[in-house]
């Protein structure tokens, strides 16, 4: 069997409990690098074969999993944050199951959970914004047609934009072509719940110029939207004149 496991965003107490049984009773585990924090394989058990899949291929880690399961141990495919996002683990299962090789997920915490805490933010906040677009700058790897980060600009609402800290001109300009301003608040979050966490809050219009001052060019999220602002509505669900299923309104 196989576990595709997500690590957290850092923090070695935010592992989910099956994760961490999961990695503790695992017989090979391959671990996403320098995203994951190394304090997690810890867990592991003495004995454990541990590899680094930072200096592997996608042919190498299978060969590497499938060889596991064919010997009768446990795997553990180790990535960073919650696997379904940016995880690169849809190729990896499709492999698998083309080799009649058994595997299960388990879910993580993402960063991008991990960067509202950071910033004590609601992304969904009454009255301001109820949608949320998670998304990267287009960069050596394309997006697809339509998803390029000037178009879903347009929107308005939330974003978290991963994978882009590099290229924060180009973020700047793509989103102040769209349905920002440049007072829009931002934040950067490097390397969110880990014991360096740096949360750099800065109207939209000086993005760039903040991640220069402080020398973040990876391994940081932009947040963007109103919901870094000081203006919101009251939530209905506890407002003591709105009816629900369970309590009588007063108005």
């Amino acid at each position: 069997m196989v576990t595709f496991l997500g690590a957290g965003p850092g923090d070695p107490e935010l592992i989910t409990v099956k994760g961490a049984k999961a990695l503790a009773t695992a017989d090979v585990v391959v671990y996403a690098g320098s995203l994951v924090n190394p304090a997690l394989l810890g867990l592991c058990r003495d004995g454990c074969a541990v590899y680094n899949s930072a200096e592997l291929t996608l042919e190498q880690v299978l060969d590497i999993l499938i060889r596991a399961h064919e010997a009768g141990r446990q795997a553990v495919r180790l990535h960073t944050g919650d696997p379904s996002l940016y995880g690169a683990i849809r190729e990896q299962m499709d492999a698998l199951k083309g080799r009649n090789v058994p595997y299960t997920i388990i879910p993580g915490v993402s960063s991008f959970s991990g960067a509202a805490a950071a910033v004590e933010g609601e992304y969904t906040l009454p009255g301001v914004s109820q949608s949320v677009i998670i998304t990267r700058l287009a960069g050596r790897t394309p997006v697809p047609a339509g998803e390029e980060l000037l178009r879903l600009a347009g929107h308005g609402c939330t974003m978290v934009i991963f994978l882009s800290a590099g290229m924060l001109d180009r973020v700047q300009a793509e989103l102040l072509a769209g349905a920002y301003r440049e007072t829009t608040p931002a934040a950067l979050v490097y390397k969110a719940t880990w014991p360096e966490e740096k949360v750099l809050r800065c109207p939209l219009g000086r993005l760039a110029e903040t991640g220069r001052e402080h020398g973040v060019t990876h391994t940081a999220l932009v947040l963007v939207g109103e919901f870094l602002g000081d203006h919101y509505e009251r939530s209905k669900l506890y407002d003591p004149s709105f009816t629900t299923g369970f309590r009588e309104g007063s108005l």
